[in-house]
């Protein structure tokens, strides 16, 4: 890699804010309210039935500390409700409003709508290398100890 070369976690970088930044200009476009970046992951890692805090920590790698900040915001921006979870008296469920599953349904097209944009930017087959090479399994990152 030479020296004005970004590396691939910039690039991965740059690649995700491009993303974010489309998807929240449509969605402020829609007159939805304002979201920030890791509301949207944690918006988008919500089950159709409701999903627990812990489940939604483990789901973005975040602390529960965090999911409930965000959840909190969101209930407030009248996204997110909070319901009694039917399986346990102790935990509750999370889920998305009427106005929230609006927003998710103009998510969901607004991401298919800048995949789109982009496949004619730099062409079909290069976005279906990209999505190949990103949904195929990695490893992990870290070596095995050698002993």
């Amino acid at each position: 890699m030479t020296e004005s070369q970004r590396d691939l976690l910039q690039l991965l970088g740059a690649a995700r804010r491009w993303f974010e930044d489309g998807l929240l200009a449509a969605l402020a476009d829609e007159g939805l309210p304002t979201v920030t970046p890791p509301q949207v992951q944690l918006f988008a890692a919500l089950d159709e039935d409701g999903t627990t805090i812990s489940t939604l920590a483990r789901r973005t790698g975040v602390t529960r500390q965090t999911v409930h900040q965000a959840v909190h915001a969101l209930v407030a921006a009248g996204l997110l409700q909070q319901v009694h979870d039917p399986s346990s008296a102790r935990q509750r469920l999370i889920r998305r409003t009427e106005t929230g599953q609006r927003a998710h349904a103009q998510a969901r097209r607004a991401l298919e709508q800048l995949e789109a944009r982009l496949a004619d930017r730099i062409g079909k087959e290069a976005v279906a290398a990209l999505r190949s090479a990103l949904e195929a399994p990695w490893g992990d990152p870290v070596p095995p100890r050698s002993r």
